[in-house]
């Protein structure tokens, strides 16, 4: 039976409408993007399977291209349109954090940084440079490591931050193994970066770990 013979209320973008997005689960709101099914299987039933071979919802949102080639009745037409959902919320993020203070919305610094790290396949070490408003001016990604670390130099961070005027940096990193915690070297490195900043007058004011769903941060820690 397709989703369009289902009952009303059953159906995931109807239910939406009605409910909103909170009320759907996770496969009901990947149908909705899928829009459509093969003989036999419903758009539902397509996001059931992608779930259950990529593990998660956010093990599907970082799923490479290959893992839809597998899957019977997906693609590269599904494929892309995960990818597109992820970066218009990132760009949505970022604009956030373009009209107002950084510190004003932390909730959208985290958000942004969470979905711009997680799931990539390598460390990836991000500075957010900020005025003295604590309004971005900046965002990159500095440096590229191997699956367990990566290298950062604090002479080319300063070096960044004075090209950019910055008052103030927020540093982000993820850990491709999906935990969330800070190591020991990552904590000697943040009090390196303070301390070496602080010699420019450029205040160190979070550094946050990206792992899987989550991004931990050293401020809310005390760890600055």
């Amino acid at each position: 039976m397709t989703i369009a013979h289902w009952p009303v209320d059953d159906r995931p973008r109807e239910k939406l409408i009605c409910k909103g997005p909170e009320a759907l689960s996770d496969a009901e709101l990947v149908a909705i993007l899928f829009r459509t099914g093969i003989r036999g299987r419903s758009a539902v039933d397509l996001a059931r399977d992608a779930l259950a071979e990529c593990g998660s919802l956010s093990g599907l949102l970082s799923a490479e291209r290959d893992v839809f080639n597998v899957i019977p009745g997906l693609g590269d037409a599904k494929y892309a349109q995960l990818p597109a959902v992820l970066e218009m919320s990132r760009r949505a993020l970022r604009e956030t954090l373009d009209r107002g203070a950084a510190l004003s919305s932390p909730h959208a610094v985290r958000d942004y940084l969470r979905l711009k790290l997680q799931g990539r396949a390598h460390e990836v070490f991000v500075a957010v440079f900020l005025d003295a408003q604590n309004r971005v001016l900046a965002v990159e990604e500095l440096f590229r490591g191997t699956l367990t670390q990566t290298s950062v130099f604090p002479r080319e961070i300063v070096k960044r931050a004075l090209h950019f005027n910055a008052a103030a940096i927020i540093f982000a990193h993820n850990h491709p193994s999906g935990v969330a915690e800070p190591s020991r070297a990552d904590e000697a490195l943040t009090q390196t970066l303070k301390h070496t900043l602080a010699l420019v007058d450029v205040k160190v004011l979070d550094h946050f770990v990206v792992g899987g769903d989550a991004a931990m941060s050293f401020a809310e820690r005390g760890l600055l």
